[in-house]
C-alpha cells in the first residue's frame, strides 16, 4: 500500500528490452539512484541490476533498451573493487557478528565469523558505531564478510555522524608531525626572496581580500583600475605555496596524498599544515607576503588583450568579507569614517550558488559565497519573510574598510565598483561563448561551540562574490592558455561533453513537463550549450527553474583533472585550469610549479630554469611529468570525496537540527521525484527531506520517470516537481543523514 507498482514512464507491468553490447564503467550511487559512469555516457542502474556491486567500483555492464528507448544498465560482474572498508552498527547475530552500513548507498549486511575474536578484543557492544575492514566482498549467493578494526563509539555522541563520516573516506583529523616540524622551520624572508630576478616587489599597488566574514586564511587578493581607454587592468595575486613547499618534502607528500582540504559541518581537514595555511601563506593585511601574479589587460567590452604571471611580493591593504563588500556596492552606508555608517538594503542577488561553482569559484570550498541568516522558524508554514537589510555590524566593517582605503589613498566603493563592472562585462562574454551558470541551493547547519546545531543558512551568489569569482575564472583561463599553448605537463581542469543519451532524456522531460520548447529541446539534445545556458536563464526566477537545473546538471559529465588539455565544456573554456588555491588544492599547486618553470625558461634561459626543476617539479622517474597522469587521477577522486564527505556532513547536522522539532510543520516545494517517493526541499532554510512512497497513504502510486510524477491508483491524484506542499517532520536517521517528511498539504488537495 502506497508503493509503486514498477511502473516505466507511467505505465505498469514489465518493459520488454533488447540487450545491447557492454561497456566498463564506474557505479556512482545517490540517495535516489545509481548510475554507471562509462565512456561511452552516464547510464541508469535499476535496484535489482547493482547485484553484488558497491559504490565506486569498475564494473562491467550490459544495456537494455527499453520502452522509450532509454537505455539501462545491468552490472554483469565487478572488475575492481573500490570500498575497502565499511562505517556501520554492530549487532550480534546467533554465533555471528553483523555490521549494518550506515552508508545507505550500501544495501549488503556484513558478518563477522565467530572465529573472529576483534569485538571483544575492541571491547564492542550490541548498537556501537565500528569501523570493519571487508576481508570477502558479498557475491550473488553469499554474504560479505568483514573483521572489525575500530570501535568508534555510541549513538549518543553529538560528533559522531561526522567521525562516520570520516572513517568511511578515510579522512584523517590532525596533521603528521614530520610535516609538521618542516613547516614550523619556514618563514617570510623578504630579501631573499626578492634575489630571484623573476620576483617582482608590488607593495606599493593597492589590492584587497574578500572572503567570507568567518575566513581564517586569505589565499587570494585583487586589483583593478580603469585604463584610460575604458578598459581594466586587473590584478589577480595568489599566495606563493611553492616557494615554500619543495617537491617531495614532508610537507609536499602529505598534501600530494591528501590531494584536498575537506570542509565537513564542524571542522576543516586541511591539505597544508596550520602554519602555512593560516600564517605564512594567508594574504592578511598591511603584511608583506610572497605571491603569484597574473596582470591581465582588458578592453571595454572586457576582452583580454593582454596578460602576464610572474611570481611577487604584495603587501595587502584591506581585508573585506563579501557582506560588507555587498553593503559598499549597494548603497547601504555613507563610508565617511567608521562612525558614520547607516543602515541599508542589501542588493544582493537571488540567484542560488552555481554547483559548476568548483570550476568557477575562488576558494571552491564549504566556506564560499555569500551567507543569507534564515531564522529559526524560517522554514515553518506561515513564518516571516526572511529579513535581507545589512545589520549593523556589516554596515561597520563597511565603513571601517572603507576608511582604510581612503587612508590608502583609494575610494573603495570606485574600487568595488570598477571591478563589479568588469565582472559583468566578463559574464557577458561568457554568456556570448555558451558558458553555463548553473542555479542550485547550498545549505549549511551553524553549530554552537559543543558542536551541536543551532540554525540553518543558504549561500547565495551575490555582486561581491561574483566579481572575485570572474577575477578567478579569468586568472585560471589565462594560466591554462600560456600552459597549454606550449603543450605542457600540468594538471588541468576538463569537462567533457555531455552524452548524446543522457541530455534526450532530460530533453524529453523537459519538454514534458512544459518547462522548455522544442526548439530549445533539439538544442539541447544536439549537445549545444548556448542552448543549455538559455534555457536555465529562461526558468531564472520561475517555478521550473529546480527542475530545468537539476536535470541538466545531472546530464553532466562531472570535470575531473587530466594531464593534458581538454578543453572546459560548461565554462566554454579552450583550456582551464585551476590556479586560485594552492593552499586548499594540490593541483593548483601543480600549476604553480610548472608555471615557475616555464617563466624561469623563458626569461633566464634552460640552464637557469634547470637549476629550479628539482625543487619545484622534481626529476627521474618520480618527477612531476612523469606521475602527473596519476596525480591528476588521484586528485580527480580524491575531489570527490571530499565533495560527498562534505555534503553528507551537512545532511548529518541538518538531521541533527529536526531531530528536536518532531512534529513541526513546514511549507516547501516538491524538488524531485524517485521510485523512493518525493523530495521535498523546505522553505527559508532550503534543506530537503524525503516523503517517502509508503507513507502516501493507503492507495498504490505510479510512479513515472519519463514525466518524473506519483500517480495515485485510486484517487488520480498527482504529485509532481515544483508543487507547493505543507510537510510534518515525520522521522530522522542522524548517523546516515535522513530527514522524513509526512505529506499534510498538497497543491490541489488535501492529503
Amino acid at each position: 500500500m502506497g508503493r509503486g507498482r514498477g511502473s516505466k514512464s507511467g505505465r505498469r507491468g514489465p518493459a520488454r528490452s533488447r540487450r545491447l553490447p557492454g561497456l566498463t564503467g564506474t557505479v556512482r550511487v545517490y540517495d535516489a539512484r545509481a548510475e554507471v559512469e562509462t565512456a561511452e555516457g552516464v547510464y541508469r542502474l535499476g535496484a535489482r541490476s547493482m547485484r553484488e556491486a558497491m559504490p565506486g567500483d569498475r564494473v562491467y555492464v550490459s544495456l537494455h533498451r527499453g520502452r522509450g528507448g532509454q537505455r539501462r544498465a545491468v552490472v554483469e560482474h565487478v572488475i575492481d573493487r573500490a570500498v575497502a572498508a565499511i562505517v556501520g552498527v554492530f549487532e550480534p547475530a546467533g554465533p555471528l557478528g553483523a555490521v549494518r552500513p550506515l552508508d545507505a548507498r550500501i544495501k549488503q549486511d556484513f558478518f563477522v565469523l565467530p572465529s573472529d575474536d576483534s569485538p571483544a578484543r575492541l571491547g564492542v557492544e550490541p548498537g556501537d558505531i565500528v569501523s570493519a575492514r571487508i576481508v570477502e566482498y558479498p557475491s550473488r549467493t553469499e554474504s560479505g564478510v568483514v573483521t572489525l578494526e575500530r570501535r568508534i563509539g555510541d549513538a549518543n555522541e553529538p560528533s559522531l555522524g561526522i567521525e562516520c563520516i570520516m572513517a568511511r573516506y578515510g579522512l584523517a583529523d590532525g596533521y603528521p608531525q614530520a610535516a609538521i616540524d618542516e613547516a614550523e622551520t619556514l618563514r617570510v624572508d623578504v630579501d631573499e626572496a626578492l634575489k630571484d630576478p623573476l620576483r617582482r616587489d608590488i607593495r606599493d599597488r593597492f589590492l584587497l581580500t574578500i572572503d567570507p566574514v568567518d575566513a581564517r586564511d586569505f589565499d587570494d587578493a585583487i586589483s583593478v583600475t580603469r585604463t584610460v581607454r575604458g578598459g581594466w587592468m586587473l590584478g589577480v595575486h595568489i599566495a606563493d605555496v611553492s616557494h615554500y613547499v619543495a617537491w617531495e618534502s614532508a610537507v609536499d607528500l602529505e598534501a600530494r596524498r591528501r590531494s584536498t582540504s575537506v570542509y565537513l559541518a564542524d571542522r576543516v581537514l586541511p591539505m597544508l599544515p596550520e602554519r602555512l595555511c593560516n600564517d605564512l601563506c594567508s594574504l592578511r593585511p598591511q603584511e608583506d607576503r610572497l605571491a603569484f601574479t597574473v596582470d591581465i589587460e582588458l578592453d571595454a567590452q572586457g576582452r583580454v588583450h593582454a596578460y602576464e604571471a610572474y611570481p611577487s611580493l604584495i603587501r595587502s591593504r584591506v581585508r573585506m568579507d563579501y557582506g560588507a563588500a555587498d553593503a559598499l556596492l549597494a548603497g547601504a552606508c555613507e563610508p565617511q569614517g567608521a562612525e558614520k555608517g547607516t543602515a541599508g538594503r542589501s542588493d544582493n542577488s537571488d540567484t542560488a550558488v552555481d554547483v559548476m561553482r568548483e570550476d568557477a569559484r575562488k576558494a571552491q570550498g564549504a566556506d564560499e559565497g555569500a551567507v543569507r541568516h534564515v531564522s529559526d522558524t524560517g522554514g515553518a508554514v506561515g513564518a516571516p519573510e526572511e529579513n535581507r537589510h545589512a545589520d549593523e555590524a556589516t554596515l561597520r566593517r563597511a565603513a571601517e574598510a572603507a576608511h582604510t582605503a581612503r587612508q590608502c589613498g583609494v575610494d573603495l566603493v570606485q574600487f568595488l565598483k570598477n571591478a563589479d563592472a568588469l565582472a559583468s562585462a566578463r559574464r557577458e562574454i561568457r554568456r556570448k561563448r555558451g558558458s553555463i551558470d548553473f542555479e542550485t541551493p547550498e545549505v549549511h547547519v551553524l553549530l554552537d561551540d559543543t558542536g551541536l546545531p543551532v540554525d540553518i543558512v543558504t549561500r547565495e551568489r551575490s555582486a561581491a562574490t561574483s566579481l572575485v569569482e570572474e577575477a578567478m575564472l579569468l586568472a585560471n583561463e589565462c594560466v591554462a592558455e600560456f600552459l597549454s599553448d606550449r603543450d605542457l605537463t600540468a594538471a588541468y581542469r576538463v569537462h567533457e561533453e555531455p552524452s548524446p543519451d543522457t541530455l534526450a532524456v532530460a530533453a524529453k522531460t523537459l519538454v514534458e513537463l512544459g518547462a522548455i520548447d522544442g526548439g530549445l529541446a533539439v538544442g539541447i539534445m544536439a549537445g549545444e550549450p548556448r542552448a543549455m545556458a538559455a534555457a536555465v536563464a529562461d526558468a531564472h526566477g520561475t517555478p521550473y527553474a529546480p527542475l530545468v537545473n537539476a536535470l541538466l546538471l545531472r546530464a553532466q559529465q562531472r570535470a575531473v583533472y587530466r594531464s593534458e588539455n581538454g578543453g572546459h565544456y560548461a565554462l566554454g573554456a579552450r583550456a582551464y585550469c585551476h590556479f586560485t588555491s594552492p593552499i586548499r588544492r594540490y593541483p593548483d599547486l601543480i600549476v604553480h610549479r610548472v608555471l615557475k618553470v616555464a617563466l624561469a625558461k623563458r626569461e633566464l634561459g634552460k640552464r637557469q630554469a634547470a637549476q629550479r626543476v628539482p625543487q619545484l617539479i622534481g626529476t627521474g622517474a618520480q618527477s612531476l611529468v612523469q606521475i602527473c597522469p596519476q596525480l591528476c587521477r588521484q586528485a580527480s577522486a580524491l575531489e570527490r570525496d571530499a565533495d560527498t564527505a562534505a555534503s553528507a556532513s551537512q545532511k548529518v547536522k541538518v538531521a541533527q537540527y529536526f531531530a528536536g522539532r518532531m512534529g513541526e510543520r513546514y511549507a516547501g516545494s516538491i524538488s524531485w521525484i524517485s521510485d523512493m517517493g518525493a523530495f521535498v526541499r523546505l522553505d527559508g532554510t532550503g534543506a530537503e527531506g524525503l516523503v517517502r512512497m509508503a507513507s502516501l497513504g493507503n492507495e498504490w502510486w505510479d510512479y513515472d520517470d519519463i514525466r518524473l510524477r506519483l500517480v495515485g491508483e485510486s484517487t488520480g491524484t498527482v504529485i509532481e516537481l515544483g508543487q507547493r506542499v505543507v510537510v510534518e517532520v515525520a522521522g530522522v536517521n542522524v548517523l546516515r543523514g535522513h530527514l522524513d517528511l509526512k505529506l499534510i498539504h498538497v497543491e490541489g488537495g488535501v492529503r
